[in-house]
Formats: structure tokens, sequence, C-alpha cells
């Protein structure tokens, strides 16, 4: 019933008038303040959670989150999903949220873990283009079950989402994406664990200080290694890229909920995170735009389920077959030439005549 009002709420709340919220770099500048990075994050996540989202934006998120659902619902039915399945019901846990298409009620960590693998099963999650990340499928899972766990309203969880989908791409602009993948990590990976802590550090509503205790603590978390290329079933990949990272960030925010204290500027004091995860870290993007620039308006969503460096082919040989009347009667060969950093199990995807 609780998960009923919020997507009801979510579905009918319809901006009044929208704030622009101010940008905090600028702000920082003009105070004279020191960068601050994490400080400055962590001020903009207490307030971005009551604030009105602008009118694009909101409709935006509305969008993203019910691809998101939809995914969810199909990836349920994959392998990875039935793994999920199987492995969430012999954790137990308590109560605190559902795992969607199933009976299960568990922890708020196992629901969001298994709610990601499904978001990503069947290859038909969101992505920003420039990051490469996959915001969707790891900050909707973590709203939806922080969401049920904090009984809060689909207004909050849209502003949740929002401020998810930020700190995922965020989090690869300070690092450099190339840079990431350069080094054999998955960027994908390594930006989920952020983008799930933002969507559930807003709907535990942390206080400043907590927010930076959340941010450490999912710092510590933040993995991947772009080894899930030779994941021929699919199931490792759909943790990697989005189980592990709602996981992880739920994981954060409890922490910090129930009062674990850590290190307050993870990202910018000695040994800090975007140090550790990059040589050539731009610190000034986690923070750049804030209040401005919303990711969740800049994603992709995909028309077909397969990775994304396959769409376009994938549109172009359709309309072909729209056009020409092609079949497999009168067609000897299909020739399909793909950028060379184009994941080999995006490239591996058949598309049937």
């Amino acid at each position: 019933m609780r998960r009923r009002r919020m997507l009801q709420s979510m579905g009918g709340f319809m901006a009044a008038a929208a704030f622009p919220l101010e940008t905090v770099g600028r702000r920082a500048m003009q105070e004279g303040t020191p960068a601050d990075i994490t400080g400055r994050l962590a001020r903009y996540m207490v307030a971005a959670r009551d604030r009105e989202l602008p009118p694009r934006v909101l409709q935006a998120a509305k969008h993203r989150v019910l691809d998101t659902i939809a995914a969810i619902i199909s990836g349920a039915q994959l392998k990875p999903g039935e793994m999920a399945i199987r492995y969430v019901r012999s954790q137990g846990g308590p109560a605190e949220a559902s795992v969607p298409t199933t009976n299960i009620r568990t922890s708020a960590i196992h629901a969001a873990l298994a709610t990601g693998m499904f978001a990503h099963a069947d290859e038909t999650d969101d992505f920003e283009p420039v990051t490469k990340a996959h915001p969707g499928c790891v900050a909707v899972p973590a709203a939806l079950a922080m969401a049920e766990r904090e009984d809060r309203s689909g207004k909050e969880l849209l502003r949740a989402v929002t401020l998810g989908y930020d700190l995922c791409c965020r989090l690869l602009m300070a690092l450099g994406p190339d840079h990431v993948r350069a080094t054999h990590r998955s960027a994908e990976g390594v930006s989920s664990t952020f983008g799930a802590v933002g969507a559930a550090a807003s709907l535990a509503r942390l206080d400043e200080k907590q927010m930076r205790y959340a941010l450490s603590y999912a710092a510590q978390q933040v993995s991947g290694i772009w080894s899930w290329e030779r994941d021929s079933e699919h199931v490792e990949k759909a943790v990697d890229f989005a189980g592990m990272g709602a996981r992880n960030g739920v994981t954060a925010a409890i922490m910090a909920q129930t009062g674990f204290t850590g290190v307050p500027d993870v990202l910018d004091g000695e040994h800090n995170a975007l140090e550790a995860l990059s040589r050539e870290p731009r610190p000034e993007e986690m923070v750049a735009g804030l209040g401005s620039r919303f990711f969740v308006t800049e994603t992709a969503i995909k028309v077909f389920s397969v990775g994304y460096p396959i769409q376009a082919p994938l549109d172009a040989f359709l309309t072909l077959v729209r056009a020409h009347k092609l079949t497999a009667e009168n067609v000897e060969r299909i020739v399909a030439r793909l950028p060379k950093m184009a994941p080999a199990s995006s490239i591996n995807a058949r598309c049937p005549m």
C-alpha cells in the first residue's frame, strides 16, 4: 500500500512555481571559500530534497522512472532476475521493502540489489552518452527501496532519483570516463554506487554531516573492473552495472542514518577518492552547475534491448528492412561497422530478420 501511495503521488504531482537553484560552485567563489567539494555537495544534497524541480526536469524524471520500472518488470523474468530472486529469498531480513514482481519483502539493501539486477537484465535501461554511465538502473531501484522503507512520497522519490542521476554522472565527469576505462575499470560500475547513495541519502533525510559520512562510505565501496565483457550470460554484468551499486549506496545511506561516523571530506583531503581513482581528477565537475544542470534530462532512453553502441546500427537495419522489404531469402549478408570502444557484449547482439 505504501508503494502504491508513493507511485500515485509521483504520477499526480505537478510542479507549481519552479524556483531556480543557485549554482553551488558560483556561490562558493563569490564568498571566497575554499574548494570544499565534499561540503558543497553535501549541502546541496540536503537542500535538493525540499526544492521544487523545474517542469522539464520533473517530466524527464518521471519518464526515467517509468522507463526503468518497465526494464525492472522485464528483467525480473530473465536469468539475472531469477538469480537475484533466488539470492534475496534465501537471505531473509527485515520486511522493509518489496522486491518488484515477487511476494518478497526484505531489507532495503537486499531489495535494492535485486531490483537493480532486474533493471539492467534486458539492456533497456537508459545511459548517459558522454560518460556512458547507467544511472537509471541504480538510482531508481535504490529510491524505490528507500522510499518504501522510509514511507516517502512520490514527490520525494522523484527528487531523490534526480539527485542520484546527478551524482552518478558527475563522479565520472570528475574522474574522466576515458581515464577510468584506460585503467581496466568499468565506468558503469565505478559510478553506480554514487548514483544509488544520492537517491538513498535524500530519502533517508540525512543532515549535512551525515551526507558527508554517506559519501565517504559510498566512496570506499566504489568498484568495478572491465572484465564484465567476458560475462557470457549477463548475470555478473547485471550485478556490476546495477545490483552492486544499488546495494552499496543504500548501505552507505543507512549506515550514516544509523549513526556511523567517518571521514567528512572524502572528495577533498589527503588520499581523497578523486585522486585515488583518477590520475587527472577534475574535482569541480562534482559541483559544476549543481541546481542548473540536471543529468536526468541528458540520458538516452533505449529503443532496443541491446547495448548502446548497437542502437544506431539496429535502427538503420530495421529501416532498410522496411524500405526494401528485406528477408532472409533475398539478403546474402549484412555488414555493420561499430566503434572500436563498443563492448563485446554489445557487438555480439543479434538482430533477427
